[in-house]
């Protein structure tokens, strides 16, 4: 199985038909990020035969030049986001080193297995969450299910509440779950620090004899 296999399976459903819909039109009558062509960036970079880890976020950046179709990353020239400061600083706490990506370029953990995917795929510019409830929810449960149906050992990494909330579509007795508080300033402080999901996820991937991610 691969992505294409979960596309085929969506793409004939009534919600998918009608998201589409919607996206084309926004993109033709209003500013939507990410670059069109970016949407799915985030399944062109990492493939299902490598998939080691899943990251879950929200919706993209929202402002000029941020979003680039990967869940947290912005280009390397790009000021870095403050969500994406703080799993910087947790990485750099947790693995006692800095981040391999310091640019905010979440583009070689992609390429290392981490499927970098928000719940939200596109969001209008200057309005987070805009996009919600056109139907991408939808998709990205079923991309859950279908991960969790048609893999195994995935690390699945919760940040957040809405994130946490697709814990009980995936399959805990074939996947690991690490969940925690979003890495957002508003609730950083509450847990985010600390967590050590970057070192906790390489312990497990270790154990399964999996190359661990270069984080």
């Amino acid at each position: 199985m691969d992505w294409k296999d979960f596309f085929k399976e969506e793409e004939s459903k009534e919600y998918y038909i009608k998201l589409m819909k919607s996206i084309n039109k926004a993109y033709d009558t209003t500013i939507v990020f990410p670059p069109k062509e970016k949407i799915f960036n985030a399944f062109d970079l990492t493939s299902m035969s490598n998939l080691k880890v899943v990251l879950l976020g929200q919706d993209p950046y929202h402002a000029v030049g941020q979003a680039q179709g990967l869940a947290f990353s912005t280009p390397s020239d790009v000021k870095n986001p403050p969500s994406m400061r703080n799993i910087l600083k947790e990485i750099n706490s947790d693995l006692q080193r800095t981040s391999f990506c310091e640019g905010g370029d979440l583009n070689p953990w992609a390429k290392d297995g981490v499927l970098l995917i928000n719940a939200i795929l596109t969001v209008e510019e200057a309005k987070p969450k805009s996009h919600h409830k056109l139907g991408w929810e939808i998709f990205t449960d079923n991309l859950i299910k279908f991960i969790s149906a048609n893999s195994k050992d995935i690390v699945f990494i919760l940040w957040g509440a809405s994130a946490i909330k697709k814990e009980k579509i995936i399959d805990a007795n074939k996947h690991h779950i690490l969940k925690g508080v979003h890495p957002s300033p508003l609730s950083s402080y509450r847990g985010f620090f600390g967590c050590k999901h970057f070192s906790k996820t390489n312990d497990i991937l270790k154990k399964l004899g999996k190359s661990e991610v270069k984080w």
